[in-house]
């Protein structure tokens, strides 16, 4: 049974979260799943630097700052589906009386729209980074869980960087979101590759 679209992306079960995504329902969608992605890349990277205090003196921080990674790109999911639901309000809003008002909201909603999923694509891409250098630093028996996480995180990255550039698109809004988005996936993407050629 799929949740009601009112229970916030964090307080559903991972079956009920795959539900909700697979639903005919506008939320939660590309962010929502880029933003869980990202997440749970940050789990990864928090348990294998746990595993790897005898390789890094920093484990502990390292950890710490992983764990506020996941804090924050988790909550961005739901902040992704309120976005989204304030952009089909705006279109939903009549053209008349007042069209250049209902224009100014549409392009207001797809700008907070652009910017949650440009933080989603800059912590991914920060997730991503780290857990690379864990992959080298780190305790090699958590190698492949270091590098499933810059694989996720890299992904989320990119997910959210087109997302970004979409809604800038839409809305004729400032490109340098969508190219800063895009540098955070292309970092990320960089990052991996140069881990998979070793």
């Amino acid at each position: 049974m799929t949740p009601a679209p009112t229970t916030p992306v964090l307080d559903c079960s991972v079956t009920e979260f795959l539900d909700r995504l697979a639903a005919k329902q506008p939320t939660p969608g590309g962010g929502g799943a880029a933003a869980i992605t990202a997440a749970i890349a940050a789990g990864l990277l928090g348990m294998a630097t746990r595993f790897s205090t005898a390789q890094l003196p920093d484990a502990a921080p390292r950890a710490a700052h992983a764990d506020r990674m996941r804090t924050e790109v988790a909550a961005l999911a739901e902040q992704d589906a309120q976005a989204y639901q304030a952009v089909l309000a705006a279109y939903a809003l009549p053209r008349d009386p007042d069209p250049q008002a209902r224009r100014r909201q549409i392009r207001r909603s797809l700008q907070r729209a652009t910017e949650v999923p440009a933080r989603i694509a800059e912590i991914a891409s920060n997730i991503a980074t780290e857990a690379i250098e864990l992959a080298h630093r780190g305790n090699s028996n958590l190698r492949g869980d270091a590098f499933a996480a810059a694989t996720l995180a890299a992904a989320a990255a990119r997910a959210a960087a087109e997302l970004v550039r979409l809604n800038v698109e839409l809305g004729s809004l400032d490109n340098e979101l969508a190219q800063h988005a895009t540098q955070a996936a292309d970092t990320a993407a960089t990052a991996v590759a140069a881990m998979s050629s070793l």
